[in-house]
């Protein structure tokens, strides 16, 4: 996991080259929406034992306008004509994760955490269902039934996916 930072005042020589890939994911984030958490820095913690669960005060935006001008980071929330700005004194780009840590030049106690939202997918288990399937064209149509549940999962695979699918299997069997 590589993160790139920024620092005021910091005499790493890419600290200027950080700011700017810092900079541009910023801006990337145009129209996206995120996550907004604040939280105290517990005294002589680090961010990684921050309790970083959803709390009241957290928010979730559609960010429009990120740019970061100097030191400050700028946005606009949905329907406010007013502009958002925090002064930095560091921040912590982690590109894995896609998320920002903005350590406030005002507060140096507090870390912002700034997520972008992932899409998250709902899981449906099945165990043991029963498997049906058959080909209408050169697709194929994997039927897939829990009689507990009364689910039934229709899955229509083109010829590149079955492959996957039919290698993945084979991969599996052969471990």
């Amino acid at each position: 996991m590589t993160k790139i930072i920024w620092q005021q005042n910091s005499s790493n020589p890419n600290n200027i080259d950080n700011l700017t890939t810092i900079s541009q994911w910023w801006e990337n984030l145009n129209g996206k929406e995120i996550s907004f958490a604040q939280r105290i820095i517990p005294p002589g913690g680090t961010i990684e034992e921050i309790d970083w669960q959803p709390q009241r005060l957290d928010e979730n935006i559609i960010i429009h306008h990120p740019q970061i001008r100097g030191i400050t980071v700028f946005w606009y929330k949905p329907d406010s004509e007013a502009e958002r700005n925090i002064t930095a004194t560091k921040l912590e780009l982690d590109n894995d994760k896609q998320q920002i840590y903005i350590y406030p030049l005002s507060q140096s106690h507090i870390v912002i955490r700034v997520t972008v939202k992932q899409i998250v997918y709902n899981t449906v288990e099945l165990k043991n269902p029963q498997i049906a399937g058959t080909s209408i064209g050169e697709n194929y149509v994997l039927l897939l039934r829990d009689q507990q549940q009364l689910l039934e999962i229709k899955i229509i695979l083109n010829p590149t996916s079955l492959t996957q699918l039919l290698e993945k299997l084979q991969n599996r069997h052969n471990s």
